[in-house]
């Protein structure tokens, strides 16, 4: 008997398929102590930002979030600077809005603003209520809750309010709203010539009356939690947006936002016969009904 050898040529292997070929690379861990990972991978999907979203969010796992200062200290809240960027390639400076910790005190003087919400943990209310170091870490949360809820809605609504790009705890990443690369100031810091004036005030009746036709209102609304970024203005500090109907003062805070727009907007020199806040009560409630 004889042996013989399979001269036949092997197979060339088949194409590697594209969805299991990656780039791969290494990369240094953040030194500096204002310095982290990006936490856009540590966040369930439903708290990153609504889509499609805007060109400038990065979701690059190779980010970097570099801490660059203090913007604004609130009540409740501090807003920081923060630069997510990628070595060598995309970057952006977003603002991070961060509740305090549970030992801030003011958080239990808003339980008017809560009346009517939905799906609060019967414990973690009656905690927050009576204002226990447990109950005032819960009302933190709440609070960054309620304002990355309202943010995401206004959002989808088309209003002008900052993209929210995530939540992290207490921790919310948004929009930073500039211009010329520097933080758009308030309302109230602005002197407006006439035409943007009454341009001002007309953007700001098209925002309350969307939000009134969807059943919610500001609450909290004046010249100081808007920001003029040129002839633009845009609606910040959202976490007490409240239900029109479902909550009981809710007429009272929609009536309350008007008068506080239109005495500044009247102290700027615009018609009381334009800046009327019975007017544009009247006419918010006519398209809301």
């Amino acid at each position: 008997m004889h042996s013989s050898q399979d001269t036949t040529a092997p197979e060339a292997p088949a194409e590697l398929d594209p969805g299991f070929v990656f780039d791969f690379r290494a990369y240094d861990e953040p030194d500096a102590e204002n310095q982290r990972w990006t936490t856009w991978w540590d966040v369930e999907p439903l708290c990153r930002g609504p889509e499609p979203r805007p060109d400038w969010v990065i979701t690059d796992r190779a980010a970097v979030d570099t801490e660059l200062g203090i913007l604004k200290t609130g009540k409740e809240a501090d807003v920081f600077l923060v630069e997510r960027a990628v070595d060598g390639g995309p970057s952006v400076v977003m603002a991070a809005k961060r509740y305090r910790s549970a030992d801030h005190r003011n958080f239990h003087r808003n339980a008017a603003y809560t009346d009517g919400r939905r799906g609060r943990d019967s414990r973690e209310a009656r905690a927050a209520a009576r204002g226990t170091a447990f109950g005032r870490a819960v009302a933190a949360g709440q609070w960054a809750d309620a304002e990355w809820s309202s943010l995401k809605q206004c959002w989808q609504l088309g209003l002008p309010v900052p993209y929210p790009v995530q939540i992290d705890g207490t921790e919310i990443l948004m929009e930073w709203v500039s211009t010329d690369g520097e933080t758009a100031p308030r309302l109230a810091q602005t002197r407006p010539a006439p035409d943007l004036l009454r341009d001002y005030f007309e953007q700001l009746r098209d925002v309350l009356a969307t939000m009134a036709q969807h059943g919610i209102v500001h609450g909290d609304l004046s010249a100081y939690n808007i920001l003029a970024a040129g002839e633009r203005l845009l609606v910040i500090d959202l976490p007490q947006v409240v239900d029109l109907v479902g909550n009981p003062r809710g007429m009272e805070f929609l009536l309350r936002d008007c008068a506080n727009v239109c005495a500044w907007f009247r102290s700027k020199g615009l018609s009381p016969e334009v800046a009327d806040e019975q007017a544009l009560f009247a006419d918010l409630l006519s398209t809301a009904f």
